[in-house]
């Protein structure tokens, strides 16, 4: 009997190797990678929908793009001369605009913007502290800045930071620190914020002790963490630093100020492209850590503060609040297509806080966007004369 000769088959293309972006990370559109020998086209799709086509040199492809603002995933085809097409995917990816990509800036006092502030804090019925700054131009303003408050929960994204710190990596989903890292930031959980204490140090104590040496080695010497938490709940004048009201606060337990979580947040902004301290800690922090805390950060759903009053299209929030009794703060980083600002607002009454505070909270970050979109208006067309600064 003869048997019928068959070819062999022909070696399956390989798929494309995607280098950036990472899942569970944010994303300020760049993709990059590196693709199978023999490929002459690169296909990018964002949740389906063509979006063009990368850049080859060799066998490296790159492209950049603007992704939606919220979690995509992104395909890259390549394909050779034959037309035999392989794919990779990756998500998810929280995209961020492209104009916010970080970068080194000279912070510098806007007067109209500090008086501006000024008239919302003198109409809070409280004692209360604000630091604003354009992450794109550095211009900004502040009340109050280095006045120390009982940090709340604010001081968890000290201890996401000393967790990733020491990790090696991102948690994975699901595992016994990832549960844990996602419970405390995401739910504001204090149980899993001890136990991320007692996981770093063998103790609340130790590893709270652990968190505050690694804030202070990235110079922020108003905070400062002791113990677990209780359950159940240039040629320009400078950004001014100062204490104009101190609010009461133990000196044993945790407390922070807007300038530190302001520093905390610009920090994390510029360590996703790999710059600034952060990446520069004993141990290993990496711009990929900055990218997914702050992925992390931007899944927090707790409505009504900095974001109150922020409800356009494409705009994120990115923000870690915390109250107690007689505090209620937010921070965090406010991203658009214009680029990005870090917002903080303190407040502190002794007969106890309410929704007063968030309302200061939105309306100052309502302030600054209106602001900064402005300046970055005149920023692009003063050269040609069309926009003057208002």
């Amino acid at each position: 009997m003869t048997l019928a000769f068959s070819p062999p088959a022909r070696p399956v293309q390989p798929p494309p190797a995607i280098y950036a972006p990472s899942p569970r990370e944010v994303s300020f559109g760049e993709i990059r990678g590196r693709a199978p020998a023999g490929t002459t086209i690169v296909d990018v799709r964002v949740d389906g929908v063509y979006r063009g086509h990368g850049s080859l040199s060799g066998r490296l492809y790159s492209t950049r793009l603007s992704l939606p603002s919220r979690d995509v995933t992104i395909r890259i085809t390549a394909v050779n001369a034959d037309g035999e097409r392989s794919s990779a995917d990756v998500g998810p990816v929280y995209g961020l605009p492209p104009a916010a990509r970080p970068h080194a800036v000279k912070a510098s006092l806007d007067r109209t913007l500090q008086r501006r502030i000024r008239a919302l804090i003198d109409a809070y019925p409280g004692i209360s502290a604000v630091y604003i700054q354009d992450l794109l131009t550095g211009k900004g303003a502040a009340w109050n800045a280095r006045a120390r408050f009982m940090g709340a929960s604010t001081l968890k994204l000290g201890i996401a930071i000393e967790v990733l710190r020491v990790l090696n990596g991102k948690p994975a989903p699901g595992s016994y620190v990832g549960q844990l890292f996602q419970r405390m930031l995401v739910y504001s959980d204090n149980a899993a914020a001890n136990d991320l204490e007692v996981w770093l140090g063998g103790s609340t104590y130790a590893g709270s002790a652990q968190v505050t040496k690694t804030l202070h080695g990235l110079g922020l010497g108003d905070s400062y963490i002791n113990g677990g938490y209780l359950l159940g709940t240039a040629l320009s004048r400078a950004i001014p630093l100062t204490v104009d009201q101190q609010p009461f606060y133990y000196d044993t337990g945790k407390y922070t100020s807007a300038w530190d979580l302001a520093r905390i947040h610009k920090l994390l902004h510029r360590g996703a492209a790999g710059q600034g301290k952060l990446v520069q800690l004993p141990g290993r922090f990496t711009a990929s850590d900055a990218r997914f805390l702050l992925w992390t950060l931007a899944h927090i759903r707790d409505p009504g503060k900095l974001d109150r009053y922020l409800t356009k299209p494409g705009v994120s929030v990115l923000h870690k609040a915390g109250w107690i009794s007689t505090v209620r703060h937010d921070s965090g980083l406010i991203y658009s297509r214009d680029g990005a600002f870090v917002a903080v607002v303190m407040t502190y009454q002794a007969n106890g806080v309410g929704e007063s505070s968030d309302i200061l909270a939105g309306k100052v970050a309502l302030l600054a966007y209106k602001r900064f979109t402005r300046v970055v208006a005149r920023t692009s067309a003063d050269a040609q004369g069309r926009l003057f600064f208002l």
